[in-house]
């Protein structure tokens, strides 16, 4: 992902974090533009949960830098309190009830309106839990209150880790559809790490794919949607003879994998006439069918070839 013309909120320059002769994370180069919902993707200990402490401003860098909103180094203290984050487990008081719990950050704030920790709750979906004690909250109870606590203050930059960790599916679709609209209609720009790849996709504007400690790549969604785009795979025994077909044909987005497989990226809405133009014309497919790479697979491709 080049940074072009788009305004960059959040830039990293070499971040790395070093625990004795461990990196932690290695020399990050990461590129969130305003408005993006940016989904950090990594394996549990790759590095996300460390990243995102350092933009927290709850871990020092061991070396590098980072620049939120243009502001970097003891500048950053200026601009903290546009940043909403769950990092790890939310805090809580367990003896207290959800909206206690977020009034007392409220009040940090300067916001003693009780209606104020209502309408959060209510945007979590947990209106009706407001008043019961958050030791009797389920994980994803938890995690919902988590993120109401990270938006308290209105922030513009929301940085989450893991946070659909512990729901079920339709937690999951809730949580979705409330970051969906956090940045339409407030416009804030999200960091959301999980390693869930299939569930980001659904969301994520912008994705950064982490590994032992190193950024292997960042994609926007359109260019993930792409490199895991469907294709026509063709069982051949001599996948040559069917390339001066496909030409005459127009097709032009194909390829000989090996000595009997071609595949096809376009056009695959007429795979019944291509396939019927082939053996027309002697050449007979032993199979066909339409692929498409799960984001799973893309991702875990990725990894293990580092």
């Amino acid at each position: 992902m080049s940074e072009g013309n788009r305004e960059m909120l959040l830039k990293t320059r070499g971040l790395t974090k070093q625990f004795g002769k461990h990196v932690a994370v290695d020399h990050v180069d990461m590129h969130i533009r305003r408005g993006a919902i940016y989904g950090f993707i990594g394996r549990n200990g790759a590095g996300k949960t460390t990243v995102l402490k350092m933009i927290a401003g709850l871990a020092d860098p061991t070396a590098g830098e980072y620049e939120i909103f243009g502001c970097s180094g003891k500048s950053l203290a200026k601009v903290r309190s546009r940043v909403g984050c769950l990092i790890e487990q939310p805090g809580l008081y367990p003896n207290m009830s959800a909206q206690d719990n977020l009034m007392i950050k409220a009040e940090l704030f300067g916001i003693r309106d009780k209606k104020y920790a209502e309408e959060l709750l209510e945007l979590v979906g947990l209106v009706h839990a407001g008043r019961k004690k958050t030791k009797h909250f389920s994980l994803g109870m938890k995690q919902r209150l988590g993120i109401a606590l990270a938006l308290v203050g209105n922030p513009d930059f929301l940085v989450l880790d893991e946070p659909i960790n512990g729901l079920d599916p339709q937690g999951i679709v809730e949580i979705r559809d409330m970051l969906q609209r956090l940045s339409e209609e407030r416009n804030i720009t999200i960091l959301i790490s999980s390693h869930i790849l299939e569930e980001l996709s659904k969301l994520c504007t912008d994705f950064g794919i982490i590994h032992n400690g190193v950024l292997l790549q960042e994609i926007s969604q359109e260019q993930l949607i792409q490199q895991c785009s469907k294709r026509l795979e063709f069982t051949l025994d001599q996948p040559e003879q069917a390339m001066p077909i496909l030409d005459r044909l127009g097709i032009t987005r194909y390829e000989m994998i090996d000595v009997n497989h071609l595949y096809l990226y376009e056009r695959l809405e007429d795979s019944a006439q291509i396939n019927a133009q082939l053996v027309e014309a002697g050449v007979f497919p032993r199979e066909l069918r339409i692929y498409q790479e799960e984001l799973e697979r893309y991702f875990l491709n990725m990894t293990a070839e580092k």
